[in-house]
């Protein structure tokens, strides 16, 4: 479902026009749809219930406070890699034992802070990191409950940059070593061996990749009970794709009859750590126009958001439909650059966008940024970073304010010989 759309030819987000809001707080600045976020976690919600699964919102996706109590509110737990993120999750109101923690960097810092927090999961991705948690565990004379995370060396036929379940990958034990670090994990000291982990990927639109991959970690179950381990949990990741322009992603119950035919039989607790799927469609980056520049080659539409606002075209080669505020169906659309004024040549929020005649002034919207947007900003150029908008039907509510110059300078500090 669409919470963004067009009424009298102009975009509105739920009941609030865009233009109103631009009016109000300036631009550029990130609009999310509270309705379109509840929307997706209650379809994956309906569709993996029947089986109990565990969701837990992968909050490096969009940790804003009020994005991850949205989904707090909603019974979701945590999917974090930080402290950073286990503290937002704390402060939104996800209890700790609703909370996995992942990431194959932990410091001992982070671990020490999990641990007195009570955290529902450690995903272990190294037996170095094993080895760590239970020296932390027994100096604060706790225990950790943990779930090895198993890379299962399966292609997850995505970008090279966000496919993390194949051999050469940084992440997880590699699927042949795991039964010894398992079994060796279960006697250490401070270590509560639970279950297993995968997670082989991000924008996943075809379910093969993650038949494959349940496939294996289901034998490996199997595996291990058949040499006496106990496995409880099975923690499956995220992955799955959105429509940002052609893609086509699998339906949300044929993902569920995949977890269903392969791994439900085998009476352990699932959970899934969605990200994108949730947060993605719900949300836009609005910029307005500051100068229309025509080459012999190209047009540029040239706005106030740039690289640094939003990286994914820069940095995934990522292709997002662009929306004009006005949209007038007799006009003809032709192609056009839309770039910011970062000065970098990779600066560009869309390569080959279809736009009617605009002007500047004019605002445009660039869709389906809800997910590695804001939370991936930066102040490069000493931009002010982005402002972040929700709206829940004829509500809108500012949920992290524009810096300004005096905020960001303030964060140095002078060395007492200048």
């Amino acid at each position: 479902m669409n919470f963004f759309g067009y009424r009298g030819g102009h975009l509105f987000v739920e009941k609030v026009s865009i233009a109103s809001i631009a009016e109000s707080v300036g631009t550029p600045f990130f609009c999310y749809s509270s309705s379109s976020l509840e929307h997706q976690y209650l379809e994956l919600k309906h569709a993996l219930d029947p089986m109990g699964v565990r969701i837990c919102y992968a909050v490096k996706a969009n940790s804003n406070q009020a994005v991850i109590k949205t989904f707090a509110n909603l019974g979701s737990g945590a999917d974090i890699v930080s402290k950073g993120e286990l503290i937002r999750a704390l402060d939104a109101g996800i209890t700790p034992d609703k909370i996995v923690f992942s990431g194959v960097g932990k410091t001992r810092d982070e671990i020490r802070h999990a641990l007195e927090v009570g955290v529902g999961q450690f995903n272990i991705e190294s037996p170095s990191e094993l080895e760590l948690i239970s020296n932390i565990a027994q100096e604060l004379k706790k225990t950790a409950t943990v779930a090895l995370r198993v890379n299962p060396d399966v292609d997850a036929q995505t970008h090279d940059k966000i496919s993390t379940g194949r051999k050469a990958d940084k992440f997880g034990i590699d699927i042949d070593l795991a039964p010894a670090l398992y079994t060796q994990a279960a006697q250490m000291p401070g270590i509560n061996m639970v279950g297993l982990a995968l997670h082989i990927g991000s924008q996943l639109t075809s379910l093969t990749p993650f038949r494959d991959a349940f496939e294996r970690i289901a034998i490996l179950v199997q595996d291990l009970r058949a040499a006496g381990a106990s496995v409880k949990r099975l923690d499956l990741g995220g992955g799955l794709g959105v429509t940002y322009t052609t893609e086509n992603p699998p339906d949300i119950e044929d993902y569920a009859q995949t977890i269903r035919s392969t791994v439900s039989s085998l009476k352990v607790e699932l959970t899934v750590e969605p990200g994108r799927f949730l947060v993605a469609n719900a949300g836009i980056l609005v910029a307005r126009v500051l100068f229309i520049k025509n080459t012999p080659v190209q047009r540029f539409v040239i706005v106030d958001g740039a690289m640094n606002d939003f990286i994914r075209p820069t940095l995934y080669n990522a292709v997002h439909d662009v929306l004009t505020e006005k949209k007038d169906a007799n006009c003809k659309l032709s192609s056009a650059q839309v770039v910011g004024p970062v000065c970098e040549t990779g600066d560009i929020l869309a390569k080959a966008a279809n736009l009617p005649p605009i002007e500047p002034g004019a605002l445009i919207a660039i869709a389906s940024a809800g997910a590695y947007g804001a939370v991936m900003g930066s102040t490069y150029n000493t931009r002010l970073p982005t402002l972040e908008v929700m709206v829940r039907e004829a509500m809108t509510a500012v949920i992290r304010p524009r810096p300004t110059y005096e905020d960001i300078l303030s964060l140095d500090q002078l060395p007492n010989w200048l």
